[in-house]
């Protein structure tokens, strides 16, 4: 199991940026994916961007396409989130996730992610 702790979260205006981080410890040999999920106020937790560790390609949802880039640094374990251009729409919690199982699946369907970190807060008001 890997565990995971994010970072980077805070308040900010809109048009605004952030970055998030996210370390992983313990089994980060068997991740092969990593992403970002957001959960906001009374909402169902949603995929935002997703990464293959052995491959690096990236994937977006449509509505953060062009202002988010994902992307991660395996020497230090780290997985980022750049968050430009951000809407108020864009508050929630943010997820970092990993999975360690092989196979295709949905992207984001958050029950095919395996090990979850705490979550950070991000604010963005308009």
């Amino acid at each position: 199991q890997a565990q995971l702790v994010e970072s980077g979260g805070g308040s900010v205006q809109a048009g605004g940026s952030l970055r998030l981080s996210c370390v992983a410890s313990g089994y980060t040999d068997s991740i092969y994916w990593m992403g970002w999920f957001r959960q906001g106020p009374e909402k169902e937790r949603e995929g935002v961007a997703a990464i293959s560790i052995r491959i690096g390609s990236t994937y977006y949802v449509d509505h953060v396409k062009g202002r988010f880039t994902i992307s991660q640094d395996n020497a230090k374990n780290t997985l980022s989130l750049y968050m430009n251009n951000l809407k108020p729409e864009d508050t929630a919690m943010y997820y970092c996730a990993a999975r360690t199982l092989v196979g295709s699946f949905n992207l984001w369907d958050r029950t095919a992610w395996n090990d979850w970190g705490q979550g950070t807060q991000v604010t963005v008001s308009s």
